[in-house]
């Protein structure tokens, strides 16, 4: 499966949390060509300020894996990650993070040094006219 494919997973959970009136964030984590881990936003659903996507993932994934670090994982997640995720991730000491849209008020991009683990590389842009679209709709339904 391609970059492409695995983001098609995480739009499915991004689906899930809009229908559970949720902001549409989806993520899944791949590893060894296998999706260990899924997530989507249940904020609202657990009154839990953390239970963004990437957190659900993660904790499905270490779940899976019986340990605590990604190391061979790539996450993919529809919206590019906030600072609480990406520190999240570094602890999990993750590959890679594939994001769709990018969060140009409160993604991790803004900050410098990366708050990611060194080694983690970061790409963006996959399928993100889809994940901006479906982030732009929410809210001007909201509004």
């Amino acid at each position: 499966m391609t970059d492409q494919d695995y983001m098609k997973e995480a739009m499915r959970e991004a689906a899930a949390a809009l229908s559970e009136g949720e902001i549409p964030i989806g993520a899944v984590i791949v590893c060894k060509g296998r999706i260990i881990g899924r997530g989507h936003n249940m904020t609202e659903k657990l009154g839990d300020p953390t239970a963004h996507a990437e957190m659900i993932a993660i904790t499905s994934a270490t779940e899976a894996l019986g340990g605590k670090y990604l190391t061979d994982c790539t996450l993919y997640v529809t919206v590019e990650p906030c600072p609480m995720c990406a520190g999240a991730l570094a602890w999990s000491q993750i590959s890679r993070v594939v994001y769709g849209a990018a969060d140009p008020k409160r993604g991790s991009g803004l900050f410098s040094p990366s708050l990611y683990h060194p080694r983690t590389k970061v790409e963006g842009g996959v399928l993100s006219q889809e994940a901006g679209n479906l982030m732009v709709s929410f809210f001007k339904e909201k509004r």
